[in-house]
Order: C-alpha cells, then structure tokens, then sequence
C-alpha cells in the first residue's frame, strides 16, 4: 500500500510503498492486549509497604505478667492486635508484579497495531525534520502545516500524536517536549503501548524509519 509523503510545510513530496510484511499483519486483539497489560506490569513498581510486628519499633518488654491481673495475655505491644502495632497480611514491596513475554509476541503485537494503524488512516509519513537548535514553535507549525492529512482538531487532545525517528535526535525531542499532546521515539524503542496511546503515528525519513522496522522485525 502507497501512502503520501509530505514534507514539513505539508505539501505531498511524494508516495512510498509500506512494507508488506509489517503492514499487511492481521489485527490480533488478544495477542496486543496481553502484550499491553504485561508492558504495563513490568513498569509497575510496588511503593505499599506496611511493617510486621517484628519491624515495629519497640516492645521488647511483656507489657504485663502472664498472670494474676486479671487481664488477656500479651508478649509485646507490637502485635498486629494493638493499635501502633505490626500489620498482619499487609502489603509489601518485596512482591513482583512483572510478567514475561518472549520477543516473537511481543514484535507480532507491534506489527498488528502497525497494520491496524495503517488500515485506520492514522500513520503519515514526514520526508524529514531536523533542526539544529530545539525550537517547540517548528514543531507545532510542522504539524498544523499537516492539517490536510491529519485533522487539526486531533493537535488540541491529549495523546494526539507520536513523532517516530530512524535514530533519537536530542534536538527534535527537545522541540517537541513541550507540546503535552506529543511524544518523540526511535525505531528501536517504540512499542505496542505507545502506539495504542497515541492517536496518530508519524514517521520522520519513511526510507531510513521502515528499513530500521523491517530490521527490528526480522
């Protein structure tokens, strides 16, 4: 499949010719799904932590003698039971919540929601971008000069657009960072996750970007 290539002032260069192999990948929900929830997973750092009673500070001494009072018995003032006390059953930050997916899901999935973003008119193609001091006022124009390909209103929502580079550019990244409804990656780094995120996918260099996909895919 052909799509139009623009440059930045959002004027169609030319046509290039989508590689077969990624973009014609069927839809498979189930497989991106489960790829998802596991990137979410392996991100996840536990942060609840409640202490035992052998953390609490204090209660070495029994806080009464075994007998005589006329009270319950008790060993220390640090059992779960007493208020200030240790924490029976509560969460720990010693758990692992990280799921494992073998390489050859994970590059399927990326490949369906490729494909999947192909089919629903949501990848432009961009000939180049570059800039050699970070200047957020280009980027935003790059991309309201690109209106006729992708809708102006998407730019005023969150997550409307990911900027996809054949390497990382510092410079273009830095332009693009204060634009809160964008986000900059490379090849080699993007993800399932990311493009489920953002609404529209933009390649920068469509020649350089594809050939570096078609490498990672392999």
């Amino acid at each position: 499949m052909k799509l139009a290539v623009y440059n930045k002032e959002g004027k169609k260069v030319s046509d290039f010719e989508m590689p077969e192999n990624i973009f014609s990948y069927p839809w498979k929900p189930a497989l991106v799904k489960q790829v998802v929830l596991a990137y979410l997973a392996n991100a996840r750092r536990p942060v609840a932590h409640t202490k035992t009673r052998g953390e609490v500070r204090g209660g070495g001494k029994k806080p009464w003698k075994q007998k005589g009072l006329g009270r319950a018995r008790h060993g220390s003032i640090r059992s779960p039971i007493w208020v200030g006390g240790g924490v029976a059953h509560g969460p720990r930050n010693e758990k692992d919540y990280s799921q494992k997916i073998n390489k050859k899901m994970r590059l399927n999935a990326l490949k369906s929601a490729l494909a999947r973003k192909l089919k629903d008119n949501e990848i432009i193609l961009v000939d180049e971008f570059t800039q050699e001091l970070p200047r957020t006022k280009e980027a935003k124009d790059m991309l309201v000069a690109l209106k006729d390909a992708i809708s102006e209103k998407v730019f005023k929502k969150r997550n409307a657009t990911i900027i996809i580079l054949p390497e990382m550019d510092k410079v273009v990244a830095k332009s693009f960072a204060n634009l809160s409804n964008t986000d900059v990656k490379d090849i080699m780094n993007l993800n399932v996750y990311d493009l489920l995120k953002y609404k529209f996918v933009l390649f920068v260099d469509p020649q350089n970007a594809m050939a570096k996909l078609e490498e990672r895919v392999k």
